[in-house]
């Protein structure tokens, strides 16, 4: 079976999906918002709601949940779990590659964000991959 274009059914086995929701416990949320109306901060409180160290990547920030943000995944002082990206696709191959040279343990692609050419650097580093789903909506499908 063919993935269809806009929704590739390659990076989302339901498998892969069930081990990163289920090991994870630190997620860097790259392009993370400040307001409280933008999705990637409701996914960003969702996760600190739920016990899981949130850890924000936007140059714009300094702090979200009172806990210091970072301006690339390359400031981070260790590596996460996750790395939830709210990014244009056209910046997920940069960010993937910082993924991989940050020790990340998967690469998550929110509902929307496709990049098979970051999806690719990301699982030929030796990250899980995710693409175009919910991180927020599958955390709580399977808690």
């Amino acid at each position: 079976m063919q993935p269809d274009e806009h929704r590739p059914r390659s990076w989302q086995d339901p498998d892969v999906v069930e081990r990163v929701i289920r090991s994870m416990r630190s997620v860097a949320v790259v392009g993370v918002s400040p307001r409280p109306d933008r999705p990637s901060h409701q996914v960003a409180r969702y996760l600190h709601e739920q016990g899981i160290e949130v850890v924000a990547v936007n140059p714009n920030l300094d702090e979200l949940f009172g806990r210091p943000a970072y301006p690339s995944l390359l400031a981070l002082p260790r590596p996460v779990d996750v790395v939830d990206v709210f990014r244009r696709q056209e910046a997920v191959p940069p960010i993937a590659e910082q993924a991989v040279a940050l020790g990340a343990g998967a690469l998550w692609l929110q509902l929307g964000v496709v990049s098979e050419e970051g999806a690719r650097i990301a699982a030929d580093g030796g990250l899980d991959v995710v693409v175009d789903l919910c991180l927020k909506v599958e955390h709580a499908l399977r808690r």
